[in-house]
């Protein structure tokens, strides 16, 4: 009974947040504070509500800054000549493309507008000619109606080039794309699936392997393994798929750490519950873990208490870590850093002090009905004697923890 209802709940950790991803307080810029930028943000607030946390920059250099810096995921620069998206690919394929596709929909809607006024002029000069008057005052408004249309008429060419249409353009600028050998971000989302599982198996080798008798001895191995498998996998997402372009020794230490952290915390729990630690491990790496990391969209694109979920456990926090030391050089890493910091050093003292814990649980297992045992009568004295064994006989006995 238990395997199916476990199954059910492991398609539902990967399928469910897939199924619900929507924007959610996604951090957005707007430059200027114009009745263009003005009317946008309330017609997003009013169509797409709790989509987007805007923040208000003076120019579009402020804003590239706060895009660099990690404040924001992207920007809308709105005038009357168009609108210009300001994204970053790197930051999240998902969210740059959601935010051409707003940037779209403004320039349609603002196209929408200017075409209803520039009708609503030529109707109202229409009717007026109609009207045929010969009144000075009435001939006035009908010059002036015709000058106003002939205004409307010229705008939008002023603004689109030679095109009559009506139509506001709207341009894309990436402010930190991804690499050209990695368009879509593709390799770089792919890898942190691998990365979880192979950092378990790391730490379960590791830890079950008879040679490695001594606590010292295991987290040396822990760590020499993660850095070589680390380079491994920086020698195929970069050296054969181009996927990591920049920052190459910042960014295998940190494929290093992240793995580190995987590996030493299931280490850990297998070094205190056993063949149940592995399971653990699993289940909180792999299910909860990797599932609510937020590496193939964005954290804010998942649902709420989902990302917060997933940046506080290692596959989370390792992904974010680096997207932000390879493309925006370490800009707001120290949250994520500090996650994978704390895992790391937490399964390490596990697997160096994890003996105590399990010979002290053995200690009082044994004292108990060791102090109550007693020898057998001896001969001629018609009672038996009793003897209470030395509480560390035990401690004889060899457990393989040096």
């Amino acid at each position: 009974m238990a395997l199916p209802i476990v199954i059910t709940l492991a398609v539902m950790a990967f399928a469910w947040p897939a199924g619900r991803i929507s924007p959610r307080d996604v951090p957005v810029g707007i430059v200027g504070t114009g009745p263009a930028s003005q009317r946008a943000v309330e017609g997003l607030t009013h169509e797409m509500p709790g989509a987007f946390d805007f923040h208000l920059y003076p120019d579009q250099q402020a804003v590239r800054s706060a895009i660099k810096n990690r404040d924001v995921y992207g920007a809308f620069a709105i005038s009357g000549h168009g609108v210009t998206v300001l994204k970053a690919t790197a930051a999240g394929p998902s969210v740059a493309q959601l935010l051409t596709d707003v940037g779209q929909q403004l320039a349609d809607k603002a196209t929408q507008q200017m075409a209803a006024r520039q009708k609503a002029a030529e109707e109202k000069a229409a009717k007026e000619k109609a009207a045929d008057t010969h009144s000075p005052a009435k001939a006035h408004k009908k010059a002036a109606a015709q000058q106003g249309a002939a205004r409307l008429k010229a705008a939008p060419q002023k603004a689109a080039g030679a095109d009559p249409s009506v139509k506001v353009p709207m341009k894309a600028v990436d402010v930190v794309p991804v690499a050209k050998d990695d368009p879509r971000g593709v390799v770089f989302s792919s890898s942190v699936f691998p990365l979880t599982i192979c950092g378990i198996m790391i730490g379960a080798f590791v830890t079950m392997a008879r040679g490695l008798a001594r606590p010292r001895h295991r987290v040396l191995t822990l760590v020499v393994a993660c850095a070589v498998a680390a380079l491994g996998v920086y020698l195929v997402a970069q050296g054969f798929l181009g996927a990591l372009p920049h920052n190459h020794v910042a960014t295998w230490a940190i494929l290093s750490l992240d793995l580190l952290s995987i590996s030493a915390t299931a280490a850990g729990l297998i070094r205190l519950l056993g063949p149940a630690g592995l399971g653990l491990s699993a289940a909180l790496m792999v299910f909860v873990g990797n599932a609510f990391s937020g590496a193939t969209s964005a954290p804010e694109m998942l649902p709420k208490g989902v990302d917060y979920v997933g940046q506080w456990l290692p596959p989370g926090a390792g992904a974010s870590l680096l997207r932000d030391i390879t493309y925006f050089d370490g800009n707001a890493d120290a949250g994520h850093l500090a996650v994978l910091a704390l895992w790391g050093v937490c399964g390490l003292t596990a697997v160096m002090f994890g003996h105590w814990v399990i010979r002290g649980a053995r200690d009082t297992k044994t004292e108990a009905p060791a102090s109550g045992e007693s020898l057998p009568a001896l001969p001629g004295s018609g009672t038996a004697v009793a003897v209470r064994r030395h509480a560390h006989a035990h401690a004889r006995r060899q457990d393989g923890d040096g």
